[in-house]
């Protein structure tokens, strides 16, 4: 079975059989596992000097469904279980210390975002939104509600935006687009199949493809033609990073207030959406 010995062993054992690019990704990941952790697989296949579909080759080849699996497998198997969950939460903390230690965490994930996001990139994103004929989001797994909030959101203001959770119906939208729209990926590692796809088959269309995520170099990144990347240290080995998602709706939250200020229409949409949900509030 092959999670009866560890992903270091499995990788070790069949170091011969490698081709000799697949042989430099293994001993990057045999050199130094808790680095890759925290890496996405554009970086790792950079330091093996290697490709992103060399990694994924050689995942698959020791028993593993894709690189995410790897580096889940890999902090499994090299950080305790509390410590993946919980971080500095100790035994000894209350529900009050937790909250305050989760609270602060996320605090420091957003201001470190804030401090490091590139202005020139979002500035340049909100200039293609504001042109754009049309806006479509692809995303899924807990990007997607980001996806369908932020499509909501820019449609108050008057943006012709739109969300599919289906991801085929998502696909097919995206082949469907023209030289004028824009295509928005939300995806906290870049690297999901499905956001990929759909990526591709919206610039293949012609339209401008952008994305947001939190690992600079990522396949997502490469097909786009502008990127945000916002991201945190908590979210490089957890399974589901709650504080990436509330970095990726603060700049969603940003982009939606500066594209408000900026459109001359947004304040009678504004009304005509305030103006809508009375009907549905007492």
């Amino acid at each position: 079975m092959p999670g009866a010995i560890g992903i270091r062993e499995r990788i070790r054992a069949a170091l011969p059989s490698f081709s000799p690019a697949e042989r430099r990704v293994a001993e990057a990941v045999l050199h130094d596992p808790m680095a890759v952790i925290h890496l996405s697989v554009s970086e790792l296949a950079a330091i093996a000097d290697s490709s992103p579909a060399t990694v994924v080759r050689l995942c698959v080849s020791v028993g593993l469904r894709g690189y995410q699996d790897l580096k889940i497998t890999l902090a499994s198997e090299s950080i305790p279980s509390d410590r993946r969950v919980l971080g500095d939460i100790t035994a000894d903390d209350s529900v009050v210390d937790i909250a305050h230690k989760v609270m602060d965490g996320t605090a420091r994930a957003v201001s470190q975002a804030s401090r490091t996001i590139d202005g020139a990139a979002l500035e340049s994103i909100v200039d293609a939104l504001l042109t754009a004929r049309r806006v479509v989001f692809g995303a899924v797994g807990t990007s997607a509600p980001l996806a369908l909030d932020t499509a909501y959101r820019l449609a108050t203001i008057g943006v012709d935006a739109t969300f599919a959770p289906d991801v085929h119906t998502q696909h097919v939208t995206a082949r469907m687009m023209r030289p004028g729209d824009v295509f928005f990926a939300i995806s906290h590692t870049g690297s999901t199949f499905e956001t990929l796809a759909t990526a591709r088959a919206a610039k293949a269309a012609g339209a401008t493809t952008v994305a947001l995520t939190s690992f600079s170099r990522s396949p997502l990144t490469e097909i786009s033609d502008r990127s945000i990347v916002a991201g945190s240290a908590e979210t490089s080995y957890r399974v589901e990073a709650m504080a990436s998602r509330i970095v990726h709706l603060s700049v969603l939250d940003a982009l939606f207030v500066s594209l408000s200020r900026r459109s001359e229409s947004s304040d009678a949409h504004l009304a005509l959406t305030e103006d809508v949900l009375i009907e549905h509030r007492l």
